[in-house]
């Protein structure tokens, strides 16, 4: 490296070189166009073989060749800041002058320039009051072209050159800043287009085909989907198609393999993907069935994350090969997290429709479970037989029908008629019961109908009958089997007519009232038998129901079991806390002849017998050897029998006359008819007794 030694020469013009100089330099706005003209503009005013310009990046502190004249291979356009002299005039600001002699260590590009045959190069550097820009680089094959005069003059072309390279270079970034703008707000015009559009589509087929009409407008594309990872199947489930055809768009549900279909690919990656045509054709039928209906040769695939979750993938296709450029895969990294929040946000109201609806159907469940558990209250058990029961009186109870309980005795058929009762219109008005069992048959019909003052020997005064006072509520007639035959005509006509007569007068009530009936026993064989008015029959079993017997819903044991303990405990003062596993069973396999009324009494007596906290149950209260399964009507027959003897001991006491003061009827506190009634049903003939 040497100084450059003073040359003899002629003075250059050189004030009228630099003006001319500046004004063809003047006005370019793009650096390419400068460095085109920057040659030809020198030359005028500084003799030079070879110029070179070289700019600093500062971004990347390195050095980049932008102008190379004339022209020669380079082996790389950016180079590191110590590449040959252009680093050290960057940095120490200072002009120098190299000679390319064949006996000079040289770096860079010189050795390069000298096999061109170059002899001398000066480096100046290219800087302005605002920035080092980088350097200018003259090269002559004339060793001894530039002197102290040459030198002087190529700072001052440079100095120039500085400012006009500065000038283009602020503007194209003032231009690409621009552009970065127009681009960044036609960004956010779209997104707000697209935001609008999808934000109130709230299922995966409307907010796809706004999604692709909106993409169609940058993305040019013939189908799009929307696949979300479905955690029960591990696989992705095809929700929505969009076509830019007459076909529009579908609702879709099938699964994709993970493995081997382009959207459970890019689930996987995690980033934009791109398949081509053979990539389409590798995955097969069953991970691109409808790209390969549909001839899809490009597909463009953005997973849809948010920050909550990985949702699935939106899909692009077409039919066209390589449709989709790295801008369109920019784009839609760049929309896909406001894709994915208004997918989200469908999942979720989908999500939410399927747990309203659930709700709904829950809350009318609840309902009636609230209000079958409030009218059923007294009434345990969770068994099929039992909730059937339940379920059809809920059905019948808002009629005005009569309805027929039928079931052995102690099944708890009352408890039925004040649920249905509870369930219906009338529950505001009066419940009231009559039994045909519980009170003697002379004193039915004056229950039933009620009687005037007078109407018979001790009737001192009037009395409302239990028909009268269910009017506008219901009327619960249980045992109704045992109603007497001359009562059944009566009972006919008030249930048909709605009207009827107290005994001993003559004035016509009309009343509205809701019969339920409920017996133990066989009605269709009483019609038979003639100990049953066959019209009050069919006018009863409007809508008959079967009660189950206990042994019909064993499940129910169990619950009953607590219930009973836990009652008679508290009334007892008790504290028991343990029912043992073998007595349960027992309870549970027993046939429970008398159905709930028995397992309460033998529950009742249990609590009695325990002492301790452990229920103690009699085992002979549920194994008594003398009862068979079937013997339903074991105490009915004792009860038929006392009453048949008493009926005989009281004929032969009045020598067969059944009525007047000495007659059986007086004796027995009946009326003659009763009698002769009770006579026919017991199969009580003269002279038999």
């Amino acid at each position: 490296m040497h100084e450059a030694p003073a040359i003899d020469r002629p003075p250059l013009a050189v004030d009228d070189a630099l003006l001319r100089l500046a004004k063809s330099i003047a006005g370019f706005t793009t650096l390419n166009d400068l460095l085109r003209q920057l040659p030809a503009s020198l030359r005028e005013a500084v003799p030079f073989d070879h110029l070179g310009l070289v700019l600093h990046d500062a971004d990347r502190d390195l050095l980049r060749i932008v102008l190379v004249h004339p022209d020669v291979p380079l082996p790389m356009r950016e180079v590191p800041m110590d590449f040959g002299p252009a680093g050290v005039v960057l940095r120490s600001q200072q002009t120098m002058v190299v000679r390319l002699d064949a006996g000079e260590v040289l770096t860079g590009m010189m050795p390069a320039l000298r096999a061109l045959g170059f002899r001398i190069i000066c480096g100046v550097p290219l800087t302005t009051p605002r920035a080092r820009l980088g350097v200018l680089v003259f090269g002559s094959r004339d060793a001894a072209s530039y002197d102290d005069v040459a030198v002087a003059v190529m700072e001052q072309i440079t100095a120039m050159v500085a400012l006009a390279v500065e000038h283009t270079v602020q503007l194209e970034r003032l231009e690409t800043l621009r552009a970065s703008l127009a681009a960044e707000h036609d960004r956010v015009q779209f997104l707000l287009r697209l935001n609008n559009a999808i934000t109130s589509e709230l299922d995966y087929p409307s907010l796809l085909g706004k999604i692709s009409q909106a993409l169609g407008d940058v993305i040019q594309h013939d189908y799009a989907s929307i696949a979300l990872y479905d955690a029960d199947s591990g696989q992705m489930q095809l929700h929505a198609l969009a076509f830019t055809d007459e076909r529009g768009v579908r609702r879709a549900d099938h699964l994709l393999p993970l493995d081997s279909s382009p959207s459970g690919i890019t689930y996987q990656r995690g980033v934009v993907s791109m398949f081509g045509e053979a990539d389409v054709a590798a995955f097969g039928p069953a991970g691109a069935p409808t790209l390969i209906a549909e001839g899809i040769k490009s597909v463009c695939c953005v997973p849809l994350v948010t920050g909550r979750s990985r949702l699935g993938v939106l899909s692009l296709a077409s039919r066209t090969a390589d449709a989709f450029s790295a801008d369109a895969a920019v784009l839609l990294g760049q929309l896909s997290s406001q894709i994915a929040i208004a997918v989200e946000n469908a999942r979720a109201y989908g999500e939410i429709a399927v747990i309203t609806e659930q709700l709904a159907e829950e809350k009318d469940y609840l309902l009636d479970e609230v209000r079958l558990a409030h009218d059923f209250r007294e009434i345990i058990g969770q068994s099929a037989a039992l909730k059937r029961v339940l379920q059809t009186i809920a059905t019948v109870a808002p009629t005005d029908s009569t309805v027929l309980l039928l079931g052995e005795t102690g099944t708890g058929k009352e408890l039925l008629a004040r649920a249905l009762h509870n369930l219906s219109r009338r529950r505001d008005r009066a419940f009231v019961r009559l039994s045909g069992a519980a009170l003697p048959a002379s004193l039915i019909e004056s229950e039933l109908f009620g009687y005037d003052k007078g109407a018979f020997t001790g009737a001192a005064t009037s009395k409302v009958g239990r028909l009268e006072l269910a009017n506008r509520g219901t009327l619960f007639l249980d045992e109704v089997g045992d109603l007497p035959l001359e009562v059944q005509p009566k009972l006919l006509r008030a249930l048909q007519e709605r009207e009827f007569e107290r005994l001993g007068s003559t004035r016509t009530l009309r009343v509205d009232v809701r019969l339920i009936a409920a017996t133990n026993r066989d009605l269709d064989a009483m019609v038979s038998d003639g100990l049953f008015r066959s019209d009050l029959f069919y006018r009863l079993n409007v809508f008959p129901v079967h009660v189950p017997a206990l042994r019909e819903r064993r499940d129910d044991i169990p619950a009953l079991v607590s219930h009973f303990v836990a009652k008679f405990a508290r009334e007892m003062n008790r504290r028991i806390t343990t029912i043992p596993e073998d007595a349960m069973a027992a309870l549970v396999r027993w046939h429970w002849p008398g159905n709930i009324r028995e397992l309460e009494n033998v529950i009742e007596r249990a609590v009695i017998l325990s002492s301790g906290p452990v229920l103690n149950v009699p085992p002979a209260a549920i194994q008594p050897p003398q009862v068979k399964p079937d013997a339903r009507e074991a105490s009915p027959p004792r009860l038929r029998d006392t009453e048949r003897d008493a009926i005989v001991r009281a004929l032969r006491e009045s020598n067969g006359v059944v009525a007047g003061p000495n007659g059986a009827a007086a004796r027995l506190g009946v009326k003659r008819t009763t009698l002769q009634s009770k006579m026919r049903k017991l199969g009580i003939k003269r002279p038999g007794y």
